[in-house]
């Protein structure tokens, strides 16, 4: 990239992220992004003891490392807001309640600043395609520079960082043989001869996958193995993107991060995969998960951080843009919302977007970020109420009711306990496919973490992959299962799990685990046991209704014939 684009580059990313990020308050050419309100105050499931899979095994473990990296996050950040309330304290009044009014004064809805595909492809040249001037075999030369041995606990990133991230994992020596292929796909790759290079990454992964790892396989570690896997699997991707091909990318993406999820450019590159499909609200949210990975493992470059919020700005306008079932609303709030100020909100986005009120849903599941605003570095980041207007009712309703329950079900069944016919099944999988899971994916997008248990994009995919499945279309259904693969391996460095939430984690990876590779047993998959109870929860909630109304038509004829008694006794 030459310096006249770097210097666009730069001027973009300084114009949208000064040194100090200030709110800027975006509209779209369909919506305002943001109200002018600038202080809107206001299972049970039992799991597999056993599951059997090193990946779930690596899964638990990753589950102790994501605790612990972020606990000694939280303390750095800790430190810093200490730090930053003492300076605080020790300004004049005055002046402080000058910069609140200053912050105050700029919550005002602007054009949203277009972002030009140009600015978004250098991006991707700097942070995706990093390597690929020189792609070599990096983490056998780094550890062979620093000599440092860093324990199997600490191999939380990728193999290799050329900008400086913390490399927290040198595996040793790998095989000969797995070291011979991997650089004759790296001189192909070199020499823009991308389908042969993907050709031999594949040769290399299969030696890998038979136990031709490292040097020493019986000495090695599962993560250090996982570590080389993902490594291979990356340069996948990196090889079908050259190619234009990013559909043979994806799964590649999705299993890097099963691999290896505490790196920030496996996020970033499925991001640049869905980018090339146009899926843009989970390119948003990868994006938004490598710049969130980048702080926790200890990144500290500015420069690296602004460039991915960049990106993830860019995918959210896209998305955005596109959208047209429905239009959005971010109002920001600074402490608990109050069921007046909910409707103060609703007022504001009928006034903004009269053509989207058929339904309006305000989202209260979790808080929303955006990328103008966020700082991972000073907790709390700017939080943000999210309001969804749709043009059909319908999806609205579905949407409150998916979120409004704690075990939510995803299909509308006619009789609750028979299996679905085949023209069920395919409705259903339109359904899910077309309405309810892109407005899910463009809600997770500006939202980090949340029960994943709940409505969290998670369970969907899984029992959408079901009804995938019972239509034979088995392609479509081993993407979507990788892709759920990849959020539950991702889920415990983005929130704290509880034991019970990381039994039934490590329950859910094993069977998606055992779907993908085509096992089967007596048993349901979690995820479709999880959805009967909610159907029987629907169905009691529904007897109940149905009890309640009976008995409240059988109390008022029974007064109406008591009162025909008196008046029949009365002497005219």
């Amino acid at each position: 990239m030459d310096s006249g684009s770097d210097k666009n580059l730069e001027n973009t990313v300084n114009r949208i992220y000064p040194d100090q990020l200030v709110p800027k308050i975006n509209t779209s050419k369909k919506m305002s992004t943001l109200a002018n309100q600038p202080n809107i105050l206001e299972m049970s499931q039992e799991v597999k003891k056993s599951c059997g899979d090193k990946q779930v095994e690596i899964t638990s473990e990753r589950i102790k490392m994501a605790k612990s990296i972020k606990e000694k996050q939280s303390n750095d950040s800790e430190k810093v807001a200490f730090k930053r309330k003492a300076e605080n304290e020790e300004k004049p009044a005055g002046k402080k309640e000058a910069k609140i009014t200053e912050l105050d004064s700029m919550l005002i809805s602007m054009p949203l600043p277009h972002i030009p595909l140009k600015n978004i492809m250098d991006v991707e040249a700097k942070l995706v395609y990093v390597d690929e001037e020189d792609v070599r075999y990096e983490f056998v030369e780094s550890f062979m520079s620093t000599g440092i041995r860093p324990t199997s606990n600490q191999r939380a990133a990728e193999i290799v960082d050329p900008l400086h991230v913390p490399n927290f994992n040198f595996p040793p020596q790998i095989d000969k043989w797995l070291q011979v292929a991997l650089k004759d796909a790296s001189s192909c790759y070199r020499q823009k001869k991308y389908a042969v290079a993907a050709g031999q990454f594949r040769t290399a992964l299969e030696l890998c996958s038979k136990g031709a790892a490292l040097g020493k396989p019986f000495e090695a570690s599962a993560e250090d193995i996982a570590s080389v896997a993902s490594f291979i699997e990356t340069k996948l991707v990196t090889c079908y993107l050259r190619m234009r091909k990013p559909d043979l990318a994806l799964n590649h993406a999705h299993r890097s991060i099963v691999l290896n999820p505490a790196y920030f450019r496996n996020h970033l590159r499925q991001a640049t995969v869905f980018r090339c499909l146009e899926r843009y609200s989970e390119a948003a949210r990868s994006a938004m998960i490598a710049d969130y990975m980048f702080w926790l493992c200890g990144g500290s470059e500015q420069c690296i951080s602004k460039l991915i919020k960049l990106y993830w700005q860019a995918m959210i306008e896209e998305a955005i843009t596109r959208a047209e079932s429905f239009s959005v609303m971010y109002t920001p709030f600074a402490t608990k919302i109050r069921a007046d100020k909910i409707e103060k909100v609703r007022e504001v986005f009928t006034k903004t977007h009269p053509a989207y009120v058929e339904y309006i849903y305000t989202d209260l599941q979790g808080l929303h970020i955006l990328p103008q605003t966020v700082d991972w570095s000073s907790f709390p980041p700017q939080q943000y109420l999210l309001t969804l207007g749709f043009k059909n009712k319908e999806d609205g309703k579905f949407l409150e009711k998916l979120s409004s329950r704690k075990i939510p079900t995803f299909t509308e069944h006619k009789t609750p306990f028979s299996l679905l016919t085949k023209e069920d099944t395919v409705r259903h999988m339109e359904t899910m496919g077309k309405r309810i899971l892109p407005i899910l994916d463009f809600i997770r997008s500006t939202q980090l973490n949340g029960s994943f248990h709940g409505c969290s994009g998670v369970m969907e995919k899984l029992q959408y992959a079901s009804l995938l499945s019972q239509l034979q279309r088995v392609k479509e259904q081993s993407q979507v299962i990788n892709q759920a693969m990849a959020e539950l391996a991702t889920i415990p460095y983005l929130q704290d799990v509880s034991q019970q939430e990381a039994e039934l984690l490590q329950s859910l990876m094993a069977d998606a685990m055992d779907t993908l590779e085509g096992r089967r047993n007596d048993k349901e998959r979690v995820w479709n046991t999880i959805q009967k109870v909610g159907r029987i929860e629907d169905f009691l909630y529904q007897l109940e209704d149905s009890f309640l109304k009976t008995k409240k038509l059988r109390t008022a004829r029974r007064q109406k014939t008591k009162l025909k008694r008196l008046q029949t006794v009365q002497p005219s």
